[in-house]
């Protein structure tokens, strides 16, 4: 009787371990970036968008918006809406290396609190479309989605790494 409690003991040990070891290896897939190129990643992104209401913008945008200039890092993908009357916007941002990160999700940080402001007492909706906003970092790669479908962006986004 006593060594079968041994070993159901001994068999729960190995199944804790290789549980933790699961753990860990999810944890470090999920934290890495990714080795795929900018292009591919944005590709991917790019073409799950809704493009109804969304525009390809260009440098001197992003750093209207953002502050940043899009030659600090190794890619960036922007697109907002043509309509100053709403907050959607999609933002990819491949950095050269992991200190840059900080910046860029300081300043989409003050990026949402400002558009909240703008819209606050006249436009509820835009407003609660940038409290419902996602962002992921991923290694180099920065995703940032205030959007409808901002779910289904991250998703793609995920997959794309």
């Amino acid at each position: 009787m006593k060594s079968g409690r041994i070993n159901i003991a001994r068999i729960m040990k190995y199944v804790i371990l290789l549980l933790i070891v699961a753990f860990v290896a999810l944890l470090l897939l999920y934290a890495s970036g990714s080795s795929r190129p900018f292009d591919e990643v944005e590709e991917s992104v790019s073409s799950s968008l809704d493009k109804s209401n969304l525009t390809l913008q260009d440098g001197a945008a992003f750093k209207r918006a953002f502050g940043l200039s899009g030659a600090d890092y190794e890619g960036v993908m922007y697109y907002s809406s043509e309509f100053s009357i709403s907050a959607e916007e999609v933002l990819l941002i491949k950095v050269n290396d992991e200190s840059q990160a900080q910046e860029v999700r300081e300043a989409i940080e003050e990026r949402v609190e400002a558009r909240k402001n703008d819209f606050d007492g006249y436009a509820p909706e835009e407003v609660k479309l940038l409290e419902d906003a996602v962002q992921s970092v991923r290694g180099t790669y920065i995703f940032f989605a205030a959007a409808p479908k901002a779910e289904e962006y991250l998703e793609v986004f995920s997959n794309s790494l």
